[in-house]
């Protein structure tokens, strides 16, 4: 479907502050595989950010603090352009046109739409409501042919490529926009919440010892994991035995994920032991992935102005790439 266009990743993240455990192995790990085998954009996406009120000098501060975990992961501003995505103007410009090209209907199905605004709809910004075609239009505005995505924005990708669709249809130009294909990881699953394994393990979640931060330090860790929710029976022989466990099975996932194993393999070597032996080993293991990465966070973070010029040299970039497209989509829509 893509093959005249180059490959070209696109994925954003919003900034959160420094990133958590299920952002590294959900979304950033696949990040730094993915800059090995074509050109990746990494966007800070701090107008996503915007459709529920912010305070500025925390926004400000969490833009520099998530790309200082980018850095501290091991992204590349060499190799991968890396900027913040209201430093790009066209992100907005397109946004508006695919306003005028998606369909209401479409926005209805948005299920994020449904779980973010809650049972408030009628007090939700117009932004949380339209931002799908937002993201649709930090995808297209580069002709991104992949998107690194979860499985809970499957729905965002495949609205961004029935707009790049019709869009192409509704023109008579066919092949102008690709259509972006999903990178979904198969061996990863989401990482879920220490405290409650069946929800996704996120910043918005009002308990620290909820996740585990990129930041954290040895002491938290060891804390957080000694705390996380399980439950008293023994570590299983097999995976099918841990269907009614999410507690057990997200701490199992994450030593598997950490080690590079599975999580047969995992049990194969952890099998009748108790919670609280595991815990210990789970630690060491997270502390040995993690610490490193925090501990470069914390350096970057002192050196503000480096941390301004990668976004600064990325949004150069960016603006080359984004400036030309939506000029050829200005001139296909008929502006002068």
């Amino acid at each position: 479907m893509n093959k005249n266009f180059k490959e070209l990743a696109f994925s954003g993240v919003q900034p959160t502050g420094s990133l958590h455990l299920g952002n590294y192995l959900g979304a950033i790990k696949n990040f730094i595989e993915l800059q090995k085998k074509m050109a990746c954009i990494y966007c800070v996406v701090d107008l996503h950010a915007i459709t529920v009120f912010k305070n500025p000098e925390e926004l400000r501060k969490n833009i520099l603090d998530t790309t200082a975990s980018f850095l501290a992961c091991g992204i590349d501003s060499q190799k991968s352009i890396i900027f913040n995505q209201s430093s790009v103007s066209a992100h907005s410009e397109l946004a508006w046109i695919l306003n005028c090209v998606s369909r209401v209907g479409w926005m209805n199905r948005m299920t994020q739409f449904k779980e973010k605004a809650g049972s408030n709809k009628e007090n939700a910004s117009v932004g949380l409501y339209v931002y799908p075609n937002l993201m649709a239009a930090d995808i297209l505005l580069y002709k991104s042919t992949h998107v690194p995505v979860g499985d809970d924005q499957k729905q965002h990708l495949e609205l961004a490529r029935d707009i790049a669709q019709k869009f192409n249809n509704d023109y008579k130009c066919q092949n102008f926009f690709p259509l972006p294909e999903p990178m979904i990881q198969k061996n990863i699953s989401r990482v879920m919440s220490l405290r409650d394994g069946k929800k996704k393990m996120s910043k918005s979640e009002e308990s620290a010892y909820s996740r585990i931060d990129l930041n954290d330090s040895e002491d938290d860790i060891k804390k957080k994991i000694k705390k996380a929710k399980t439950d008293s029976l023994p570590i299983p022989g097999y995976s099918k035995d841990l269907k009614d466990r999410p507690e057990a099975l997200n701490l199992l996932n994450i030593y598997s994920f950490l080690t590079n194993s599975t999580l047969d393999k995992t049990l194969d070597l952890m099998k009748g032991k108790d919670f609280s032996k595991f815990k210990n080993e789970l630690s060491d293991v997270v502390i040995s992935s993690i610490s490193p990465i925090g501990k470069k966070i914390a350096n970057l973070k002192k050196d503000q102005t480096y941390l301004m010029k990668v976004l600064k040299d990325g949004a150069d970039k960016a603006n080359l790439i984004a400036q030309k497209n939506l000029k050829e989509v200005k001139n296909i829509l008929g502006f002068v």
